[in-house]
């Protein structure tokens, strides 16, 4: 499994970011981070704006939902299957939301080894024939962030970046309407307010002491999705 991880992941990935770094301005570590995380994001855009399109049309659905648990509360099997009924007469995918996370877990280990490993000269060893070896990869990026160490402005940084990003996922996703009689559904909008403030301060708390170069992917990657926000808002939210 190590080997199928290293040689179809992590390895290409590897020679991605320096193939990168070999074609930026000055050969910089930290801007070859920015287009590899771009470039990552393009890819999987697909995936995020059909997750979020399910996600949407998902709470549009939660009055009919109700609907469903109070026409067959004593029923759970049929209740299950009105509501799958639903989704595919919508067709959503309920698990179309952790789809992205679920594919791109992998990458953000392969991402973590090489920005972590990029550095050191040993790991320019992996490197495929097609791909010059730059010798020495420098620590320095942008003329003052050092890739290698811990850089706190940064995670604070990123943990900005995601609340903002929250705060507009939590403007966007409209409230669930609020029912004793079937209980609880599924409310987005509820669970997105709960996660406005969670996720940016873990991100910081995590981010404090992990090496610059991976709070930068984070910073950009989160920056991409903010202007994936707001491209889904104007365009499948309006659909």
């Amino acid at each position: 499994m190590s080997f199928i991880f290293n040689e179809i992941i992590y390895r290409p990935i590897l020679n991605l970011l320096v193939l990168i770094t070999n074609l930026v301005p000055g050969q910089d570590f930290g801007l070859s981070i920015v287009v590899l995380t771009v470039f990552i994001r393009l890819v999987f855009m697909p995936f995020s704006v059909k997750a979020l399109r399910s996600q949407k049309l998902m709470s549009q659905l939660q009055p009919r939902i109700r609907e469903i648990q109070e026409k067959y509360k004593n029923d759970r099997a049929a209740q299950a299957q009105a509501t799958m009924a639903l989704y595919q007469e919508y067709k959503i995918n309920p698990l179309a939301g952790c789809l992205p996370l679920l594919v791109q877990l992998p990458i953000l280990f392969a991402l973590y080894r090489a920005f972590m490993n990029g550095l050191r000269p040993e790991s320019l060893n992996l490197l495929y024939g097609f791909i010059e070896n730059p010798g020495v990869i420098k620590n320095l990026s942008f003329g003052f962030l050092d890739l290698s160490k811990d850089a706190p402005w940064l995670a604070i940084l990123s943990g900005a970046f995601q609340f903002l990003h929250s705060k507009l996922t939590v403007a966007h996703t409209p409230s669930a309407p609020s029912t004793a009689k079937t209980g609880p559904a599924l409310d987005f909008s509820a669970m997105n307010k709960q996660m406005l403030y969670f996720f940016p301060i873990l991100i910081i708390i995590i981010g404090w002491k992990l090496p610059a170069g991976l709070v930068l992917y984070w910073a950009v990657s989160t920056l991409f999705s903010i202007g994936e926000q707001y491209y889904i808002h104007k365009t499948v939210h309006k659909k």
